[in-house]
């Protein structure tokens, strides 16, 4: 089988939110807390010939009422990378919770790729449970519905290929359908994770992050992504500034658009 021509993969930070150590797990090991915020991530996967977008970011009022912080909008972010909304045909979300699945409507022409298993987790019975419904705004539901009557949704299964270099793995625990993202680059194959580990505490300690449908399966999906990516170093957690700090900047004079597909020891 040829190998597929890497990708370039941008981390953009779009904005945070304050959060404290004790609310990052669902069990510590210690009793020490203190600050650990989070960072909220789009990421696009880019070659000479295909674009991606990974996720869609949150509208400012949803930031609003949920007491988050936008940084830069989604669609300043993509500009800075030279990548219109408009332009873009593809994009996977990965699970409906809103910071994830907001903005869908900035991007009418694109497909959307989501798990079967995901759309019947925000449109069944799940979403009569409070702890289920709070992470997840209906009018992004909403707008999943009508893409789908349009014809613009992609339903997949399990683990598929969207395009050479570029495919798709259920990966569950977080929300039911929740998938990450594998790519392609110059550094080999790095996995794009996702909340299937907010942090790389989450993973590396086996300390599973207290929004979760499943707890077994958040758990066997931290193997999971290690066994798809080339190394631990190639899994990138969905929220953790870490990301920002290790890896190389993509725009100059920029700190919040990082490059996935390099080292991060060139950072």
């Amino acid at each position: 089988m040829p190998t597929p021509e890497p990708y370039k993969i941008y981390a953009i930070n779009y904005g945070f939110h304050e959060r404290r150590v004790r609310e990052n797990f669902i069990t510590s090991h210690d009793d020490h807390d203190g600050p650990m915020p989070i960072n909220f991530y789009v990421w696009a996967v880019v070659s000479a010939q295909l674009s991606f977008l990974v996720d869609t970011g949150f509208r400012q009022e949803v930031a609003a009422q949920r007491h988050r912080t936008i940084t830069r909008p989604v669609a300043e972010g993509l500009k800075r990378i030279q990548i219109e909304v408009r332009e873009l045909r593809d994009v996977i979300v990965t699970h409906m919770h809103y910071d994830h699945a907001g903005n869908l409507d900035l991007f009418p022409n694109a497909r959307l790729h989501i798990q079967d298993d995901e759309v019947n987790f925000v449109t069944g019975r799940c979403m009569t449970h409070g702890a289920f419904r709070h992470p997840v705004e209906a009018e992004d539901v909403v707008t999943l519905v009508r893409r789908n009557f349009a014809g613009q949704v992609q339903f997949h299964d399990g683990d598929e290929e969207i395009a050479p270099g570029v495919s798709v793995h259920r990966i569950g625990g977080h929300t039911k359908g929740l998938q990450a993202v594998r790519v392609w680059t110059q550094r080999g194959w790095v996995v794009l994770a996702s909340d299937a580990s907010h942090f790389y505490a989450n993973m590396n300690a086996g300390r599973p992050f207290p929004i979760v449908y499943n707890v077994h399966d958040m758990l066997e999906g931290h193997r999971r992504l290690l066994a798809l990516a080339e190394s631990p170093d190639h899994v990138i957690p969905g929220h953790d500034p870490l990301v920002q700090s290790r890896y190389p900047k993509a725009v100059s004079g920029l700190n919040d658009i990082v490059r996935l597909d390099l080292d991060p020891a060139a950072a």
